[in-house]
């Protein structure tokens, strides 16, 4: 997604180079070339069986036991795991190397993707078309003080848990060990949140605002998208003026096998991924969500201990109740979460890269958990994640999603500056790579 400035005049002043202007099609610059990715390692063949065993198999269980309809939806789980490896779609990445050091590559995939979502969500609710007679519905969330901290909560638990909620089930079913602690506090934060709902249930918010509702559908998506090409000018203007490091890079298979054992670039993954969760809204009527079932689990857990989760006020919602009496694998976002995890360790054996990581250093491990318990309480406060939030929400035309994306790059300063408490690097402008 980034590219080496072509060479400088000197700056007579400070006898440093000024970074070159750019323009709408040419590259954004940076300080340095890409590096070159290094040739994939071989098919990790083992685990490739396991994930595929275990997928063909959960696939078959479900279907026979749910039906069609939930067996599709784990299927695009599974996509979904796939391209978010394969692109290594970031969340969390993209708001860091923004912030810390300009570059907004992360972030304009993030528009490519809000932009094509918001397409198909304007033409599937538009028409109200849906499949299994789901009816296609927007993802509008209130908006109020349980937003704003939660999305700001959030955010900080991003960085420091190392992983968004998206990130975190891909990086889970990739073998990354610590991101496994994430989860954990993910599940943990989720269910306290759950538990005490009493608590914030009627923090001070107004009703939501869809776009839709005012200007119809081909209004709200031709604001989103006049919204979302100004955000892709904003990033060019701060990455021209700060002139940061490239991005990172992976190994990566080279020509037609890239697509099952490569590193896809950012803007394939946000097409497929937008394609993908267009399929969850026709399959479910619900747009792509992930942490409601993070609370789920950890109520069941807690009633298979001996508690009684069914009592709490948050399950005791006529929205929320039919759920936790539900099977777990008839639970859409606990189909789709699943799948993330299982794609995601297909992906990574078929790239050669996965791996379980050992000897993760404390102050690594206290920071994912507290993390993950930010990032649980924060989405239950926010009424969503960056994924139920920030993408469903904006891509639906309602309000509290810009909103959640605002607050979580604010979160995002604070959380940079937590990390090196936990012995957790960031980027800085004279890094090779970002």
């Amino acid at each position: 997604m980034t590219t080496a400035p072509a060479e400088a005049a000197p700056d007579t002043a400070s006898g440093s180079r000024a970074a070159p202007a750019t323009g709408w099609l040419t590259p954004a610059p940076t300080s340095l070339p890409r590096p070159p990715a290094p040739p994939a390692p071989a098919v990790r063949r083992g685990p490739l069986a396991a994930f595929g065993v275990a997928g063909a198999a959960l696939t078959g269980y479900v279907w026979s036991e749910h039906g069609a309809k939930q067996g599709v939806l784990l299927l695009l789980g599974l996509g979904l795991g796939f391209a978010l490896f394969h692109s290594r779609f970031g969340f969390t990445s993209a708001w860091r190397q923004l912030v810390a050091v300009g570059n907004g590559a992360g972030l304009r995939a993030h528009a490519l993707l809000l932009g094509t979502t918001a397409t198909l969500f304007a033409v599937i609710i538009g028409t109200g078309t849906g499949l299994f007679g789901s009816e296609p519905a927007p993802s509008a969330g209130r908006i109020g003080l349980g937003l704003l901290i939660g999305s700001f909560v959030f955010a900080i638990g991003m960085q420091l848990g190392g992983a968004c909620a998206s990130g975190t089930l891909f990086a889970v079913g990739s073998g990354q060990s610590s991101i496994v602690l994430t989860l954990g506090g993910f599940i943990a934060g989720s269910t306290l949140a759950a538990w005490q709902f009493d608590l914030w249930r009627d923090l001070p918010a107004y009703d939501a605002v869809v776009l839709s509702d005012h200007v119809g559908w081909l209004g709200s998506w031709a604001l989103t998208l006049a919204a979302l090409a100004g955000i892709v000018a904003l990033t060019r203007y701060v990455q021209a003026r700060r002139n940061p490091p490239p991005a990172g890079v992976v190994p990566t298979a080279r020509g037609a096998a890239r697509a099952l054992r490569g590193s896809w670039p950012l803007a394939a993954g946000a097409v497929v991924l937008a394609l993908l969760g267009a399929g969850v809204l026709l399959v479910s009527g619900g747009a792509w969500g992930i942490t409601s079932a993070f609370a789920l689990w950890g109520s069941k857990i807690v009633g298979a201990l001996g508690g009684s989760p069914e009592s709490w006020s948050f399950w005791q919602q006529s929205n929320n109740q039919a759920m936790f009496d539900g099977a777990v694998l008839a639970d859409k976002n606990s189909l789709t979460d699943i799948g993330i995890m299982l794609g995601a360790g297909l992906a990574a054996a078929l790239g050669g890269t996965w791996a379980l990581h050992r000897g993760i250093p404390a102050r690594t491990a206290v920071a994912a958990v507290i993390g993950g318990i930010l990032m649980g309480i924060g989405a239950r406060l926010a009424g969503g994640c960056n994924i139920g939030a920030y993408l469903a929400g904006i891509a639906s035309g309602s309000l509290h999603g810009w909103i959640w994306g605002a607050v979580a790059l604010a979160g995002t300063w604070a959380g940079l500056r937590l990390r090196p408490l936990f012995g957790l690097a960031n980027p800085r402008p004279k890094d090779s790579v970002c």
